[in-house]
């Protein structure tokens, strides 16, 4: 693997096209497979061009989240108010460098995607899941996957559940079932798709316009031409010298997640034909300390021991903050009276102490700033209130039953997964644009081959990948046709 870019073929080089489509998808995950149907039922002639020898890609191992608001079926049958302003607002407030366009069309899209995605042939579970977890342990339908409640987000959006699961129970590669679905619906619309076939390079016309992909399979290369293209062939985190260029931290100790065909190969290709790319030195990484959630009524301290964020922050914000302290270390503290082991640990727990000096010198933490956080904390817990970091108040309640107990945050030492985040910079239609903001002719993308709504770690939100690679894999899919027709 490597970050060299495939030569851009002239299709006056070409001496002979094998086939001629509408429209031709690179990559049959979440985002392609919603790309090729909607393109289909547009009326396109549809070909999927799939380098594994099965559809899915990452999205097949991913447990099944949609991040949708609105005013969902679900939101509504459990009683969660919600708006496409409310949604809005949020997503704008979380993220780092906005595209305010888009984060529009997909809020004031999303119940009617919703809709679209239960036509596949499933339901959402119209039940909600209160407590604070990385995914329902069940089949409920809703739950928070992302900071809405936290502050200062909750003061400048109405907080709403938006974490969708696909009635699979647990994390049990929900979203395969959705793949299953979408290659079914592929098959009814006429759509063809060839497996063990990749895309190496993108045909140009002589002003540039994409008017065909090369491919190539086991013993065999060929071109086919289309009037438009839609890359969605994943990520780069698979890729070790794309990581090192752009993301260099994620290749040192975090567990990657994602495919062999997660190798930024969608990315260059686009950037082969004059795409720009957007947040490609940023990255998804967690290693959460709850369930249980009661852990998070504990402070989690830097190896100065002090507190860098609140503690009620969904999982991968806090990871974000702790990646950014000394060492990139972090101990999350809890007493006695608020202790639980987690079933399934990543953050380990490293001992526990009868007093407070015994622990900073077993945590190696100066002892009169550890003691002085935590009496702080405990003194406006005992009132509700938490002045440093606005935690929630359900989540205020004072550690001062000793002995206490500490979980190792610690990057190298917590296990660590991650994704990247970054990709071609796309419009609200999925068209690929180059840095002047032009669209490339005949190009999109969308997924992860295309940079994600959820631009850093600190703003993601489970169900943001599903989402809006779905979302704007239609999206993608429809204008391709559009401009076919």
């Amino acid at each position: 693997m490597s970050t060299q870019l495939p030569e851009v073929l002239a299709a006056e080089s070409i001496a002979e096209w094998g086939d001629e489509f509408d429209v031709v998808v690179a990559g049959f995950g979440i985002a392609g497979g919603c790309a090729a149907v909607e393109a289909a039922a547009r009326g396109a002639r549809v070909l999927v061009l799939e380098r594994a020898a099965v559809a899915g890609g990452t999205t097949a191992l991913a447990g099944g989240h949609f991040y949708l608001g609105g005013g969902t079926a679900v939101q509504k049958a459990t009683g969660q108010a919600d708006s496409a302003d409310e949604m809005y607002r949020y997503l704008m407030a979380v993220s780092r460098d906005p595209e305010p366009e888009k984060i529009r069309a997909y809020c004031d899209g999303s119940v009617e995607h919703f809709d679209w995605l239960e036509g596949l042939g499933f339901e959402f579970e119209r039940s909600y899941f209160p407590e604070k977890a990385v995914i329902q342990p069940g089949t409920e339908g809703l739950m928070y996957t992302g900071n809405e409640k936290v502050w200062p987000y909750r003061d400048q959006a109405v907080p709403a559940p938006r974490g969708h699961k696909v009635p699979v129970p647990g994390e049990t590669q929900g979203a395969a079932m959705v793949i299953e679905l979408l290659v079914k619906r592929a098959a009814a619309l006429g759509v063809e798709i060839r497996y063990e076939t990749g895309v190496t390079n993108l045909v140009t016309d002589p002003d540039g316009a994409v008017v065909g992909v090369a491919w190539r399979k086991p013993g065999e290369t060929g071109a086919v031409r289309a009037k438009s293209v839609v890359l969605a062939a994943g990520g780069f985190v698979m890729n070790a010298e794309m990581v090192a260029a752009n993301v260099p931290w994620l290749s040192e100790k975090p567990f990657v997640l994602g495919t062999t065909y997660d190798d930024g190969m969608g990315i260059r290709l686009g950037v082969s034909a004059g795409a720009d790319t957007r947040n490609m030195d940023q990255a998804f990484v967690t290693a959460p300390v709850y369930p249980p959630s009661r852990l998070l009524t504990g402070i989690v301290v830097n190896r100065n021991g002090e507190r860098f964020v609140a503690e009620d922050s969904y999982h991968s914000r806090t990871s974000a903050f702790v990646l950014e302290q000394p060492g990139a270390a972090a101990y999350l503290i809890v007493d006695s009276e608020h202790m639980e082991r987690p079933a399934f640990p990543l953050a380990p727990f490293i001992d526990g102490w009868e007093t407070v000096e015994e622990m900073a010198e077993g945590l190696g933490i100066p002892y009169a700033a550890l003691k002085s956080t935590l009496d702080s904390y405990n003194e406006h817990a005992a009132r509700g209130e938490d002045p440093d970091f606005h935690k929630g108040a359900e989540w205020l309640e004072p550690q001062d039953r000793g002995p206490w107990g500490a979980f190792d945050l610690t990057l190298g030492k917590a296990l660590y997964a991650g994704f990247t985040l970054g990709g071609l910079r796309t419009s609200a239609d999925g068209e690929v644009l180059r840095d002047n903001g032009s669209p490339i002719p005949g190009l999109y993308a969308a997924g992860a081959t295309a940079a994600t709504l959820a631009q850093d770690g600190k703003g993601y939100a489970s169900g943001t990948q599903l989402g809006a690679g779905s979302f704007f894999g239609r999206r993608a899919g429809a204008n391709a046709a559009g401009r076919a027709s």
